[in-house]
């Protein structure tokens, strides 16, 4: 999935706007649920999480579910991981750093930390594709975390810390 690979629908979907509001719904999910700064890695992870629809389906209604299960019980999310981490990766870091420069998020040693109202936290989209993933990468930013190690939750996913 090289840039010059996407189809014009795929160019839209991955814009560094759109990923930018991905990662910035991952680091509320997380501030959401932790006191302290969202790691880069979860941020980056959750939003190419979101955009797979395969994951996106797999998803439990609720953060209340054990990850490490999930994870273990969906062979097609490790698959999906494996395949499209590399490529998703490459559409999503410029949407972090469209981010950053823009000044929707901050980050320090510790991590990445919204700014308060520079995006809307009701998440809106002119899709209801765009909504959720949007919905999802919140879900992963607070999810991922809950497992403990994220180099454990990485490695079950199939993806190298």
């Amino acid at each position: 999935m090289a840039a010059l690979q996407l189809s014009r629908e795929e160019r839209a979907l991955y814009n560094p706007a759109f990923t930018a509001v991905l990662c910035t719904r991952a680091v509320h999910g997380h501030d959401k649920g932790y006191t302290t700064p969202c790691p880069l890695p979860v941020a980056v992870t959750a939003a190419i999480m979101a955009l797979q629809p395969s994951i996106r389906a797999e998803l439990p209604a609720t953060t209340g579910a054990s990850l490490m299960g999930w994870i273990e019980q969906n062979d097609a999310v490790r698959i999906a991981m494996g395949r499209n981490t590399s490529a998703l990766a490459t559409v999503v870091r410029p949407g972090l750093l469209f981010a950053l420069q823009s000044g929707i998020l901050r980050c320090d040693s510790d991590g990445l930390t919204p700014i308060p109202r520079a995006l809307p936290k009701i998440v809106r989209g002119d899709t209801e594709q765009s909504t959720a993933i949007q919905q999802a990468a919140f879900q992963l930013g607070r999810w991922l975390p809950s497992a403990g190690s994220l180099s454990t939750v990485l490695t079950l996913l199939g993806v190298k810390p």
